[in-house]
C-alpha cells in the first residue's frame, strides 16, 4: 500500500486556478497584489498559473478571484501526442508512473487540514439554479436549450471537447455526485477513492476526454493501488488538455469559491468573482460612493462592501423579492463575520427603487457596476430597447462629470451599443472585457463620465426621469441581475 510522507519545511509548488472567462489579467493582478507572486495566463481560457511556497496556501484560498484551486503535478507545454489512438491511450497508462506525484500530494494533504480548520460551510437546501448546475456537471455532452441556467464549468462549455469525468470499472451510481470528506490517511486503514477529470480543447486530438480519463485513471489506480468512486471521492485528479498544452494537477477545493457569499439565489444571480472582477476594474478608492441600481440577490455589492471597506455601496433594485433576497444575503454575512469574530456592519445600503427615478442627488456618485438584463430570463430583448437609454441616461445624471466610472455587464450588445450613441456624448467607452456567462457570449463595457454637463441635450432633464406608466409595466420585471 502507497504511503504519504509529509514533510515539515515549506516548499514551493505550482498551483492552478480556473478564473471566469475574461478575467485572467484580473485575477493575475490581485495574486501579484496579495501574495506577492507572478500569474501566467494559461493559453486555455479561464486558467492561471503561480508560484507560491506551502506557508501561503491558506492565502490562496482567500483570493476573491479564483474559482476553483488545483495543485500541478505536472505541466507540459507541448506535449507530442502519438499518431494513433492506441498509442496514445498505452502512452496515458505510461504517464501515470512517469508523474512526480510526491510534492502534489503532499500539499493536498495540507490542504485537508486547512480545510478542517476552517470547517466545511453547510449548504443550503439546493435551489432550481444550483440542479441545473448539477445536472450540467453530470451531463457534459448536452448543452441545455436555456444556457443561462448553468452557473458553472463556463469553462468548459466553450471549447470544442466536453469535460468528461471518468472512474474507470465504475458502475453507475444514483447518489448524488459530490465528493466524501477526505480520509485521513495517517491511519492507512482503508485505499484512498479518487476520480479523473478530464477536460479537453482542440480540433486535432485522435482521441476523445472520455478515452484519456479512462485509460490514464486506470493506471493512476494500479500504480496507487486506490479505489474508484465517482462520487464520494477523497482525491480528483484533473487532467487539462488544451491542444498541445497538457497540465496534470490534484483538486484542492470541493465546490467552486464564487458560492463563497450567497446564500439567497435569484433566477439569474450573477457569481462572486465576476462580480469582484468587474469591481477591479473600476479600480474603487477610499470614500468613493459605488451603486448598484439593479441589484438582484445583491452580489456586487457585497463582494465591494467586504473588500473595499473604505467606500460605501448603494444598491438597490424595482423588484421587492430581489431586494429581499439581497437583505438575508447581507444578514448572513454579518452573521458569519460575527461568528469569526470580524467587526459587525457593512459599508452598504441596500433601497428598493424606480431605476430610472434614482432618489439620489445628481453628480453624486462616483461609480456604477451592475449586471443589466439580458432579455432572456428576465425581461426581453425588445423591452431592452427601451429599458436601457433610460437607464444609461439616469446613470449619466447621477455619475460625476468627468471622473464617474461604469461597469455594466450585458450579453445584448447590440442593443446596448445603440443606447450609447444615443446618449449625446454624456459616456465614453473605455474598453471591453467579453465573459462567459453560463455559456452565454457577454461584455462587460467600462465606461467613462465625460464632462459634458446633464440637461444640454434634448432629451436630458435636469431633475431625475419620471416613467410613463408604459415604461413603468415594461420595467416590471426587468432588474433582476442577470
Amino acid at each position: 500500500m502507497w504511503v504519504l510522507i509529509m514533510q515539515d519545511t515549506d516548499q514551493t509548488v505550482t498551483i492552478g486556478a480556473t478564473v471566469p472567462t475574461g478575467f485572467e489579467l484580473t485575477a493575475a493582478e490581485e495574486v501579484q497584489e496579495k501574495l506577492g507572486a507572478t500569474a501566467r495566463v494559461s493559453k486555455n481560457r479561464g486558467r492561471i498559473y503561480f508560484d507560491i511556497t506551502t506557508d501561503k496556501l491558506i492565502e490562496v484560498h482567500h483570493l476573491k478571484s479564483l474559482d476553483n484551486l488545483f495543485v500541478v503535478v505536472k505541466e507540459y507545454e507541448d506535449y507530442q501526442f502519438k499518431a494513433t489512438k492506441e498509442e496514445v491511450l498505452l502512452d496515458w497508462q505510461e504517464l501515470a508512473t512517469k508523474l512526480p506525484w510526491t510534492n502534489a500530494l503532499e500539499v493536498w494533504k495540507l490542504n485537508n487540514s486547512i480545510r478542517k480548520k476552517k470547517g466545511r460551510r453547510k449548504r443550503p437546501n439546493p435551489t432550481k439554479s444550483d440542479q441545473c448546475e448539477n445536472v450540467s456537471a453530470k451531463c457534459p455532452d448536452t448543452v441545455p436549450s436555456d444556457p443561462e441556467e448553468l452557473l458553472e464549468n463556463c469553462e468548459t462549455l466553450e471549447v470544442t471537447e466536453n469535460q468528461a469525468d471518468v472512474s474507470p470499472n465504475l458502475e453507475n451510481d444514483s447518489e448524488e455526485d459530490k465528493p466524501s470528506e477526505p480520509q485521513d490517511q495517517d491511519s492507512e486503514l482503508m485505499p484512498l477513492k479518487f476520480r479523473v477529470t478530464c477536460s479537453r480543447a482542440g480540433d486535432k486530438h485522435c482521441f476523445t476526454s472520455n478515452d484519456a480519463a479512462r485509460d490514464f485513471g486506470g493506471a493512476v489506480q494500479e500504480f496507487f493501488q486506490w479505489k474508484a468512486d465517482m462520487t464520494k471521492f477523497d482525491v480528483e485528479v484533473l487532467l487539462n488538455i488544451h491542444n498541445n498544452e497538457v497540465v496534470v494537477g490534484i483538486a484542492l477545493t470541493v465546490e467552486s469559491l464564487h458560492r463563497r457569499n450567497i446564500t439567497h439565489f435569484g433566477p439569474t444571480t450573477l457569481r462572486s468573482t465576476l462580480a469582484y472582477g468587474m469591481l477591479r476594474l473600476c479600480k474603487p478608492q477610499v470614500s468613493d460612493v459605488i451603486v448598484d441600481p439593479m441589484c438582484g440577490t445583491g452580489a456586487i455589492p457585497l463582494e465591494g462592501a467586504m473588500e473595499w471597506q473604505n467606500s460605501f455601496f448603494i444598491a438597490g433594485d424595482n423588484n421587492g423579492t430581489a431586494v429581499s433576497r439581497s437583505v438575508n444575503n447581507i444578514k448572513h454575512i454579518l452573521k458569519k463575520t460575527q461568528d469569526g469574530g470580524s467587526p459587525s456592519g457593512l459599508p452598504l445600503d441596500i433601497v428598493q427603487w424606480d431605476l430610472c427615478n434614482l432618489p439620489m442627488r445628481s453628480s453624486s456618485v462616483d461609480i456604477i457596476i451592475t449586471d443589466m438584463p439580458f432579455g432572456k430570463r428576465v425581461g426581453s430583448r425588445k423591452k431592452n430597447w427601451e429599458l436601457y437609454p433610460l437607464c444609461l441616461r439616469e446613470m449619466a445624471r447621477v455619475c460625476k462629470p468627468g471622473t464617474g466610472k461604469a461597469a455594466l455587464l450585458t450579453q445584448d450588445k447590440k442593443c446596448f451599443t445603440k443606447a450609447l450613441l444615443q446618449m449625446g456624448g454624456l459616456w465614453k467607452k473605455l474598453h471591453t472585457v467579453w465573459v462567459n456567462v453560463g455559456g452565454l457570449h457577454a461584455g462587460v463595457f467600462v465606461l467613462k463620465r465625460t464632462n459634458v454637463i446633464f440637461g444640454i441635450s434634448s432629451g436630458d432633464k435636469t431633475e431625475p426621469h419620471t416613467a410613463t406608466e408604459a415604461q413603468k409595466e415594461n420595467l416590471g420585471d426587468a432588474s433582476l441581475s442577470v
